[in-house]
């Protein structure tokens, strides 16, 4: 069976994770910049994921998707709050 790309970045990044089919219940698209930082909720999980995108990304509240992603921490107002940074996402 042929490797995936994705099997090449988790064996050179340890750190990552990789979740496959998991549906997105929220997902917001606010301008930072020249950047559009992309914020969705899994069903399930109470961390946010969060990537970056310099066009403006597809709905995907509702469907089903496979992520890489490493956890994070990012301060808000004071407090050290638990997010996940994105690496790779796709509709599955």
């Amino acid at each position: 069976m042929a490797k995936l790309p994705v099997d090449k970045l988790l064996k050179n990044h340890p750190e990552l994770t990789h979740s496959l089919a998991v549906k997105v219940t929220s997902h917001i698209q606010r301008q930072a910049g020249d950047w559009l930082l992309n914020t969705i909720m899994l069903d399930g999980v109470d961390v946010p994921f969060k990537y970056k995108r310099k066009k403006l990304y597809r709905e995907l509240t509702g469907q089903r998707v496979n992520l890489t992603y490493y956890p994070a921490t990012e301060s808000v107002a004071g407090f050290e709050v638990e997010i996940m940074k994105v690496v790779r996402i796709r509709v599955a």
